[in-house]
Order: structure tokens, then C-alpha cells, then sequence
């Protein structure tokens, strides 16, 4: 999704943003970062940019009120790219606007840098876009180099992982009417007050209804329709909802475009439990405020992502696992009076 192999680190700013809600203050820097060393900007690409390009979720920054320009966030990028000589101030007032965000004591304090990136790729074009990246958690590093015929051994306490992003936000300078194009990374572990400020209530972000996002969610509400509704209302073994799994799955491999009725028609099939689906899609689509049109473009690369949580798989106990990938009518399931056991008679030509 995202790409930045044309991309370049402009300018960045570094701040201090701890915890309103334990008396913790913030700290701002008087100017940029200095990037006299060539291999630090290499080193702060790789750490800023590289967990989004498996960012396949796109955002847009909104507010309650249908006014952008009360999302600060969407105020302060506005600034940023309508007059780049202020970005290092400007910068300051998005610290300040975490800053009175942090008020919950389980959210951590960081460093934050706000950054400003040209040339970075997504969906075809390539946009300048500014960055905005928390540091939480810090590690200690074992240093080894040679001394005097050995090797000595030192340590860098209170280090930032550059392969762990904490929280991050690319905020690209493109489709500015609808919040612009947004991609978010939060690795958030603890509770859900901390798990929402930064999504909710710093940056204000809704996800994009495009053909990725309905392809995706589609897919996501039949698999808990299957997997968790079906039983309240039918009989149905494992292999059945493998089955029907599996049939929704080749449904969107296969088709271009997604057709409620046809898809219903051809994959579930039975009249209520067809009914019984658009009513759990209907109470999904009121209760996420994410409505879903009954005819849309199939994306190929949400299909990929959610095959890989379509499980096929019929474990029994711990003996066995069974993959079920075509007809399930070649496979029956019994009881054994004797053994009082359950069992699968599997029907097939050859051998592989």
C-alpha cells in the first residue's frame, strides 16, 4: 500500500509528551532536528516508514460535527502544507494537542516526533506527507567491539527499537476535502481508554468506505455469521460451515464484482438462513456506522488478507486435522456404537 522508495526525510522536530493525568509535563524543542550524519535520516526511514507497507487500512481525518477544520490534526497538516516554513512551530501546537489527549494514566509517555517526507507512494501517486510517530517503550542493547586484543562489552540503557513502531500516522498531502489520506500504525497493549486516544481521540480517524474496506468487512461479517450466528438458528456441523466458508471464499476469488443476491443465492442458498445473514450485516453496519452497498468492486488484496483467517481446517482432539478444500459431500460423519466415538469417512481416488 505504502511505498518509499523515491521518498526523502525533509525536515523533523522532536518533542517530549508525557502524562496529563500523573502531572507529567511536556518538552519542546527550540528548533528541527539537525541530520548532519547521512546514515541517521537511512536510520529514521526505516524506523518511520517501513511498518506501513503492510498498512492496508486507508483513513481520512473527520469530526463529530462535519467540520474539518475543527480536527486539529486536520488544521494543523493544512498548515503545514499550505506554508512549510512553518512546520517546526506548528509541530509544537501538535505536541501540545496529545499532550491534553494524555489523560488516562495508563497511556505511556514518549518522544514525538512530527516529520515532513517528500515523494511518499500510495495508491498510484506520490504525495509529500506528514508523519507523526510516538516512542513509548524503551529497550537496553548490548554493545561488542574489540579493545586491546579482546572484545569489550558496554550496554545503552532507555534505547528505541527501530524495528518497533509504537504509534505512528502518515497524513498524505492528497484528497484534502474528504480528511485527506490517512494510513495509522498503534501498537497499543492495555487498556481500552489507551487503546482509543490515539486513533479517536488524537487524530479522530474513520476508515475509508472503499472496495478494499467493503470487500473486507463483507468477508468478515459472513465469517462470524457462519462461525458464531449459524448455531442459534440451524443445525450444522464443522464441515458444513467449512463448506460454506470455503464457498464464499471461491465466490470472491473468482467474481469482479460482489452482488448481495447473487452472492446469498449462490453460496448460502437456503431462503432464511439468506434473511437471517442481511439482518446480522444490517445490525453490523448500525452499530460501526460503516454502511455496505449491496453491489461493489471485489478488491483482490483484501481477498488475500482475510483468506488468510478463512481457516479450512477440521481438527479433531489432538490426532487429527482435516482440510477441507472441495466437495464436502466426499466426507460423512457417524458414530461408532462401539467404540462410542465420533468419526469422518473420507471418500477420494488417489493418493497424492
Amino acid at each position: 500500500m505504502v511505498t518509499f522508495f523515491d521518498a526523502s526525510l525533509d525536515t523533523i522536530s522532536v518533542h517530549h509528551v508525557g502524562n496529563q493525568a500523573l502531572n507529567e509535563m511536556y518538552s519542546l524543542s527550540d528548533h528541527p532536528l539537525e541530520l548532519k550524519d547521512e546514515i541517521i535520516p537511512t536510520l529514521l526511514m526505516q524506523y518511520f516508514l517501513r511498518p506501513f507497507e503492510k498498512a492496508n487500512e486507508v483513513y481520512h481525518l473527520t469530526h463529530s460535527s462535519g467540520n474539518l477544520n475543527l480536527n486539529e490534526v486536520y488544521h494543523f497538516a493544512s498548515a503545514i502544507f499550505e506554508d512549510k516554513p512553518q512546520f517546526h512551530a506548528v509541530s509544537g501546537l501538535i505536541a501540545k494537542h496529545l499532550y491534553n489527549k494524555a489523560n488516562h494514566p495508563n497511556i505511556k509517555g514518549g518522544e514525538l516526533y512530527v516529520a515532513y517526507f517528500n515523494n511518499v507512494q500510495i495508491e498510484g501517486e506520490s504525495p509529500d506527507a506528514i508523519g507523526i510517530f510516538k516512542s513509548e517503550n524503551k529497550e537496553t542493547y548490548l554493545k561488542v567491539y574489540p579493545d586491546k586484543g579482546g572484545f569489550r562489552v558496554d550496554y545503552e540503557e532507555n534505547a528505541i527499537n527501530i524495528n518497533k513502531l509504537d504509534k505512528g500516522v502518515l497524513i498524505f498531502n492528497t484528497n484534502k476535502e474528504n480528511g485527506y489520506k490517512v494510513v495509522v500504525i498503534d501498537k497499543t497493549n492495555g487498556s481500552q481508554e489507551a487503546a482509543l486516544y490515539w486513533k479517536d481521540q488524537f487524530l479522530q480517524l474513520k476508515i475509508r468506505n472503499d472496495s478494499f474496506n467493503q470487500t473486507s468487512n463483507t468477508l468478515g461479517i459472513y465469517k462470524n455469521f457462519v462461525t458464531q450466528k449459524l448455531d442459534e438458528e440451524f443445525e450444522m456441523s464443522k464441515a458444513d460451515k467449512i463448506d460454506l466458508l470455503n464457498r464464499s471464499m471461491k465466490y470472491f476469488k473468482e467474481k469482479d464484482t460482489f452482488d448481495m443476491d447473487e452472492f446469498t443465492g449462490e453460496v448460502i442458498g437456503n431462503p432464511k438462513a439468506i434473511e437471517s445473514f442481511k439482518t446480522f450485516k444490517s445490525q453490523y453496519e448500525q452499530e460501526f456506522d460503516s454502511p455496505i452497498a449491496d453491489t461493489f468492486e471485489i478488491s483482490d488484496n483484501a481477498v488475500k488478507k482475510q483468506s488468510r483467517v478463512y481457516k479450512s481446517v477440521l481438527k479433531l482432539d489432538k490426532n487429527f486435522h482435516i482440510y477441507i478444500h472441495g466437495d464436502k459431500e466426499l466426507i460423512e460423519r457417524g458414530f461408532d456404537d462401539g467404540k462410542a466415538m465420533n468419526y469422518y469417512k473420507v471418500f477420494f481416488k488417489e493418493e497424492a
